[in-house]
């Protein structure tokens, strides 16, 4: 039995609805993402793969083609009847042993998307051409594409997680923007979520295959912080006719 949803009927299935878990907060977040990441999404060495409850014949039997009489091996180390780009395909490789259930409990309490829409939007846009995005190619060979996939998906369904994965991206965004704009946050309190929500986006990036080198993961943490300060600067002009700053009495646009 496989540990991927099949591809779901009712777009209702991936709703948060009843699924939807308590949020944590940002205190330790960089190490506590470093400690689950080995032992609940990752699957990089035994201890991972102890975590996510696979063994060896599991992750044999998850790297199976899903059709038996769809492949084989030819003598030369290839698939025949897969394209050789989906054979060289290298992304997910640090989530090989990874059940899906484990990777998308791991998402579902930090992120709004399942493992399902986070894999087939990566995957849309890897294998976009000129004339569209190759969904067939995505849904027929979907288990070789990611390793915590095991059932192969209609061109309907990779469209339909790909969809809601915009969509929930689209909500988040706006509702992270208003939270930003609102004057709910301090200026110290805007910092502290970018930092964790930036962790939590340099590790899904990392895990999709993505070599960040630490001058460019400070070089992109200041660049969003120096927009987000924009931001609220800009959203305290919108909210206030007076253009002195309620919370400190400087004058808005001009020197402190």
């Amino acid at each position: 039995m496989s540990n991927d949803p099949s591809p779901p009927a009712p777009e209702a299935e991936d709703e948060y609805g009843d699924e939807e878990q308590p949020r944590e907060t940002n205190e330790g977040v960089s190490q506590q993402l470093a400690d689950e990441a080995a032992t609940d999404a990752a699957g990089t060495d035994k201890t991972a793969t102890d975590a996510v409850g696979t063994d060896k014949a599991a992750t044999d039997a998850a790297s199976e083609p899903a059709d038996d009489g769809a492949t084989g091996e030819d003598g030369t180390g290839s698939t025949p009847d897969i394209p050789p780009e989906v054979q060289k395909y290298a992304r997910f490789k640090k989530m090989d042993g990874a059940e899906y259930d484990r990777v998308n409990e791991f998402l579902r309490d930090r992120t709004y998307i399942t493992a399902r829409e986070w894999a087939i939007a990566r995957l849309c846009a890897d294998f976009r051409t000129e004339t569209g995005v190759e969904m067939t190619k995505i849904g027929n060979n979907l288990p070789y594409l990611v390793p915590f996939m095991t059932d192969t998906y209609t061109p309907q369904a990779v469209n339909q997680a790909r969809s809601a994965f915009e969509e929930k991206i689209r909500k988040a965004g706006a509702t992270f923007l208003y939270g930003a704009m609102s004057g709910f946050f301090t200026a110290e309190e805007l910092d502290d979520v970018m930092y964790e929500v930036t962790e939590v986006a340099k590790f899904l990036l990392e895990v999709e295959g993505v070599d960040l080198a630490v001058a460019e993961e400070l070089a992109a943490e200041d660049k969003i912080s120096s927009v987000m300060r924009e931001v609220r600067e800009s959203s305290e002009e919108l909210r206030h006719d007076e253009m002195e700053c309620p919370h400190c009495g400087h004058e808005i646009g001009g020197e402190k």
